[in-house]
């Protein structure tokens, strides 16, 4: 079987597999970005990545050609930016675009202060796209591959969630320097979180602990430290799933 061919198995697989999984939809896809202005969200300046400016400014974020584009706003200042609306079980939708450099991430039920679960958009040389880490609330994670050095080259880590891309396979599956599609769900409390990349679920993880409130809101980072002020991340398309209750 050639890398092409494993791929499309994976992908089929994979998505076979998604349509099978049972969901209680309260809602269809709502955008959550209008791809002109920040309408439905603010820059907040009260997490710890906003330190270099004394909690004064969050990071630069702008619309600019039809998405969500930010960087730090000073060396070594970044931020978050969050929606107005808090919201409880949800699946998240977006297409990410970024530099291969900036430590990111899509932010599940956060606080003003930046407390999240994360579904990590850690894309530079040592970090992954789609695992989960605790921000804030413990610094826990759970990955199954890091980036090699590049953004074509990763190794798999030992974990018990297994990925269903292969190293050799990954450079045609994720399209540097292309929008790629990420998504992330998050479901009860504590929380049950899934993530996929693409339409290829990538992690699935369950919390032992409830470390936030039932609701909170989504959000899109810039990692403070370093120099980021000359390297961009970029969403856009983002879009929201209320999910209902499920009946026990």
């Amino acid at each position: 079987m050639n890398t092409l061919q494993f791929v499309s198995l994976c992908c089929a697989t994979a998505c076979l597999g998604g349509l099978a999984e049972p969901r209680v939809l309260a809602s269809e896809f709502e955008p959550l970005f209008d791809g002109q202005s920040l309408k439905g969200w603010h820059v907040s300046a009260k997490s710890g990545h906003s330190r270099a400016s004394g909690n004064q400014t969050g990071g630069r974020w702008v619309v600019e050609d039809g998405a969500i584009t930010g960087s730090q706003d000073i060396v070594g200042n970044g931020g978050i930016v969050l929606t107005d609306e808090e919201f409880g079980d949800f699946e998240v939708a977006l297409e990410m675009n970024n530099d291969f450099g900036p430590d990111s991430g899509l932010f599940l039920r956060s606080t003003e202060d930046g407390k999240a679960y994360q579904a990590m958009v850690d894309y530079h040389g040592r970090g992954n796209v789609m695992g989960i880490y605790g921000e804030g609330i413990g610094g826990f994670g759970s990955s199954n591959y890091n980036f090699d050095g590049s953004p074509d080259r990763i190794r798999l880590r030992n974990n018990s969630v297994p990925l269903p891309v292969l190293p050799d396979a990954w450079k045609h599956f994720w399209r540097h320097g292309q929008w790629n599609e990420l998504r992330a769900r998050i479901e009860h409390n504590p929380p049950h979180i899934t993530t996929w990349i693409n339409g290829v679920k990538i992690m699935e993880w369950t919390d032992t602990d409830k470390r936030l409130p039932d609701k909170g809101r989504i959000g899109l980072q810039v990692h403070g430290g370093g120099d980021l002020t000359k390297q961009f991340v970029r969403y856009r398309n983002i879009r929201v799933q209320r999910l209902a209750e499920r009946s026990e």
